[in-house]
């Protein structure tokens, strides 16, 4: 498997779901514990990503043998039969990384408590039922809940939790701390997942899936991937106005004409390989600059 085969496989492309979540959690509780524990959060960052792309492995993996026959997606569409890759071979990548990642995880919650065991147990849960399953959660329409409360919402939390976990608390006016400073990339990410299905409507009907856009269709789907966008710059107004982040997080809006050229590109045309990239665009420069805009705040 050459390496290009094998960033395909886990879908190194979209990995800024996951890091860019890390990075504002990292913000997060310098900003409002003055509180950073490097040697947990770097253990959890190489956990979380080797898990992250474990999943998209299984999304591969899954996808291969759950393909209807009658069309040529098994063959010449997922990545496991167009490169004519060992099954076996993936499937013990696949397990390796899983058993890893867990591994990881647990010796955290030995340093840190039983809560990461509860939240990191949610992660994998989703991460394995998103594509497993007789109704894996991706083909239903709950994925883009799911991928965005998991990915945006869960990887902060856990974050901030591994840096403060001598003096966090469990209650609703933190919670709903970290969900409001986590929002933009909870929908960032949510259409992301919302992208690619717009993009695979067709062949996922055909494979029996069926997922949001299905019961929204095209129209309101695409209306619905432009309200998240601005609703996501929304949440970062209200970060600043409620104090939990600082002031220069508003110079993030310098990224929103880019995410509005982006956003049209999409609304124009909605096909895998050549507009998909879009949402993967506004994820990453939107998150960036939220990220970055925040750790100026930090610095001055």
């Amino acid at each position: 498997m050459s390496l290009a085969v094998f960033l395909e496989l886990v879908e190194f492309k979209a990995k800024t779901a996951s890091v860019l979540p890390f990075l504002i959690g990292l913000c997060y509780s310098w900003y409002n514990y003055h509180m950073l524990h490097p040697l947990y959060v770097g253990l959890f960052f190489i956990a979380m990503f080797v898990f992250n792309m474990s999943v998209d492995i299984l999304d591969n993996y899954n996808d291969y043998h759950h393909a209807k026959e009658g069309h040529d997606y098994k063959e010449k569409t997922n990545i496991i039969g167009r490169e004519q890759l060992s099954v076996r071979l993936v499937f013990w990548l696949m397990v390796t990384m899983i058993v890893f990642s867990a591994a990881i995880g647990g010796f955290l919650a030995v340093k840190t408590g039983w809560p990461l065991l509860l939240m990191g147990g949610w992660c994998y849960l989703v991460g394995i039922l998103y594509s497993s399953g007789p109704r894996p959660l991706s083909s239903l329409p709950l994925g883009e809940f799911f991928s965005g409360i998991t990915m945006g919402f869960m990887i902060s939390l856990i974050c901030v939790y591994l840096n403060t976990y001598e003096a966090f608390t469990f209650d609703a006016p933190e919670l709903l701390a970290i969900f409001l400073i986590a929002l933009p990339n909870t929908f960032w990410i949510a259409n992301l997942m919302l992208a690619n299905n717009i993009c695979d409507l067709e062949e996922d009907e055909k494979n029996e899936r069926y997922t949001l856009v299905h019961y929204l269709g095209k129209r309101r789907a695409l209306q619905l991937f432009t309200s998240l966008n601005l609703l996501a710059y929304g949440a970062i107004v209200l970060s600043v106005l409620s104090k939990l982040a600082p002031i220069t997080l508003l110079l993030s809006f310098l990224a929103a004409p880019f995410i509005f050229q982006q956003t049209k590109l999409f609304l124009h045309k909605q096909v895998k390989r050549e507009t998909f990239i879009c949402a993967v665009r506004i994820l990453a420069v939107g998150s960036f600059s939220q990220f970055l805009s925040f750790l100026l705040g930090l610095i001055i």
